[in-house]
């Protein structure tokens, strides 16, 4: 079992990450359209493209791509709760119809489009935050019954192989920065202070003079 309770509790911090996604992006949308009478082309534009990201991000979860697949197979009968997901989801993808369609439809600007823009929103977040809470009280404890032995072990080796392709792709999409060498320091030029004993620090004009650090060479950053 302590297998799969790191594989439950690895999917509660993915569904934490996706919440805090989905709540930031209605909270900034709302900040934006809150004293705004007319909306921009590009604003629809804007806030479909983030809904489907932010939707089809959710088909690449470890719960829709392991978890759930290994509850079919464990349990035909949970075609129910499935379907209750996946319902959620339909209703997320309405409201991105909804967006996509006025912008592509161009039509007049007003406030209560505004309006419904944020009621759009707000219903997506709703569903797709509905699925989020379902899966952790309904779809997990399923899980728990359902799959045994091996099987639990099989969907480790999924995830890990899974985290090993993430960070190998993270990995490749880095920039790395080329290393530089520090250019030369030109040669020190005889001041008249230097030249009557002062030091490169005494005071010019009553401000303290430090002589310039040579520049560090880049680092290459993963």
């Amino acid at each position: 079992m302590l297998t799969a309770t790191y594989i439950l509790v690895s999917l509660s911090v993915e569904q934490a990450s996706i919440r805090l996604s989905l709540l930031a992006f209605q909270k900034y949308m709302h900040v934006q359209l809150r004293h705004q009478s007319q909306l921009s082309l590009a604003q629809l534009q804007y806030a479909g493209d983030w809904l489907s990201r932010l939707y089809q991000g959710g088909y690449w979860r470890k719960v829709e791509m392991y978890l759930i697949p290994a509850i079919r197979q464990a349990a035909p009968h949970a075609d129910g709760l499935l379907n209750e997901l996946n319902g959620l989801n339909h209703a997320a993808l309405e409201s991105i119809n909804v967006v996509q369609q006025r912008a592509g439809a161009a039509i007049d600007h007003s406030e209560l489009q505004a309006g419904q823009l944020c009621a759009a929103i707000d219903a997506f977040c709703a569903a797709l935050l509905q699925r989020l809470e379902k899966e952790e009280r309904e779809l997990f404890a399923l899980a728990r019954k359902v799959i045994v032995g091996e099987a639990w072990f099989a969907i480790a080796y999924q995830f890990l192989a899974h985290d090993a392709r993430a960070q190998e792709a993270r990995r490749g999409k880095a920039q790395v920065l080329p290393f530089v060498l520090p250019a030369p320091l030109p040669a020190p030029l005889s001041t008249p202070l230097q030249a009557a004993g002062g030091s490169a620090e005494t005071a010019v004009d009553g401000a303290a003079f430090t002589p310039p650090v040579p520049p560090q060479p880049l680092r290459a950053q993963a």
